[in-house]
C-alpha cells in the first residue's frame, strides 16, 4: 500500500505549543562559548595595532583581577577555526596571562557585515593613531559599496576637494560617506584626508602617529599633503627627514606635491628644503621675569632691564676676548 506523502498544514509543532516564550526566546539567543584561543584568527586586514602599552598594561591587571567581563565576537571558518571580528586587545591580554581559551559569540557574518561590525567596535577607542583611523574608513567604506550602498568616496582614489558644498546644499540624498562622517561627528572631506594617510609609505606612517623608532612626528595636515607624492619620493623624504632630523611644514610639503604633480621634485631639493632650519625650530631661550627681578632696581622698566642686560654682556664677551689674547 502506497505511503500518502505529509501535508504541512502550517501548524505549529507539539515542542512549540508547550514551550514558554521565554524558552523560545532563549534558544534563538546567542550564546557565550569557550573556545581555544589557538583556534582563533586575527581579522584579515585589521587595520588596528595591538601593542604592550599602558592601556595594555591596565586591560591585563583588569583580566587578571576579574576575569574577561565582555566576551569577543568571532565568525565561524570553513576549516572549523574561528576569524576574530572584536576582541584583539583581549586575546593579546589573555595571551600574556598564559590563558588558553576565550570567551567568545559565535556569529555567521558575511565579509561587508564582519568588516562593518570589526571596524565599528574598535573605532570610538579614545587612543587609534591616525593611520589605522584611515585604514578603518577606507575598509568600512569599501563594505558599504559592496552592501550596494552608493559610496560617493573612491576609496581607490582618494583626491581632496576643499570646501566642496554638503549633500544638503547641494540638494542630493545623503550618500555613504556622508552618513558615515555623521556617525563619527565629522565632515565626509575629513574622512577623505584620514584615508590618504593610508597611502603613505610606512615610515611616513609611523611619523604621522608618533611611533616612529626615532621618536620623530609630522602634522596631520603636511602628511595629507605628503601622501600625493610618489611611493620612491617618499622614502627619499622619510630618509632625509631622519638624516636631518627636521620635519618639513605645511607650506613645504604643499611644494612637495606640487613639484611631483610636475615630475619635477628631486631628491637635491628634499635634502635642501630640509637642510634650511625652519623658524619654529631655532633655538630659543626663554626665562619668566620674576626669575631675575631680584637683580634689578625695583623702578626698573622691562626696556631698561633689557639694556643693562645687553650692555652686561657685551662687556661680558669684551673681557673674555682680552683673556683669550694672553
Amino acid at each position: 500500500m502506497a505511503t500518502l506523502p505529509k501535508l504541512d498544514l502550517g501548524l505549529p509543532t507539539y515542542d512549540s505549543l508547550f514551550s514558554t516564550e521565554e524558552e523560545r526566546q532563549d534558544a534563538s539567543a546567542e550564546k557565550v562559548t569557550t573556545i581555544p584561543i589557538d583556534k582563533i584568527t586575527d581579522f584579515k586586514g585589521h587595520p588596528f595595532h595591538v601593542t604592550m602599552d599602558e592601556d595594555m598594561a591596565k586591560l591585563i591587571d583588569s583580566i587578571k583581577e576579574n576575569n574577561m567581563l565582555m566576551p569577543a565576537l568571532v565568525r565561524p571558518k570553513e576549516d572549523g577555526t574561528y576569524e576574530m571580528i572584536s576582541g584583539h586587545r583581549r586575546k593579546f591580554a589573555l595571551s600574556q596571562l598564559g590563558r588558553k581559551e576565550m570567551n567568545v559569540i559565535v556569529r555567521n557574518l558575511d565579509d561587508d557585515q564582519a568588516t562593518i561590525l570589526m571596524v565599528d567596535s574598535n573605532i570610538q577607542r579614545e587612543n587609534i593613531y591616525p593611520s589605522e583611523r584611515g585604514y578603518a574608513y577606507k575598509m568600512r567604506l569599501e563594505a558599504m559599496k559592496h552592501q550596494g550602498k552608493k559610496v560617493d568616496i573612491d576609496v581607490s582614489d582618494v583626491g581632496i576637494e576643499y570646501d566642496k558644498p554638503t549633500s544638503a546644499q547641494l540638494g542630493r540624498k545623503p550618500e555613504a560617506a556622508d552618513l558615515l562622517g555623521e556617525q563619527l561627528g565629522m565632515s565626509r572631506n575629513q574622512i577623505k584626508r584620514f584615508i590618504r594617510l593610508t597611502y603613505l609609505v610606512e615610515p611616513l606612517q609611523k611619523m604621522v602617529d608618533g611611533r616612529h623608532e626615532n621618536e620623530i612626528k609630522i602634522a596631520f595636515n603636511p602628511a595629507v599633503e605628503l601622501s600625493y607624492l610618489t611611493e620612491s619620493e617618499q622614502y627619499d623624504l622619510a630618509n632625509a627627514i631622519v638624516e636631518n632630523q627636521r620635519t618639513p611644514s605645511l607650506a613645504q610639503c604643499q611644494e612637495f606635491k606640487r613639484l611631483s604633480h610636475d615630475g619635477e621634485l628631486t631628491t637635491e631639493f628634499i635634502d635642501d628644503t630640509l637642510s634650511e632650519e625652519k623658524p619654529n625650530q631655532r633655538e630659543k631661550l626663554s626665562f619668566q621675569m620674576k626669575e631675575i627681578d631680584q637683580y634689578f632696581p625695583k623702578d626698573f622698566t622691562p626696556g631698561k632691564k633689557k639694556d643693562l642686560m645687553i650692555h652686561l654682556l657685551e662687556n661680558w664677551a669684551k673681557k673674555r676676548a682680552r683673556e683669550q689674547e694672553r
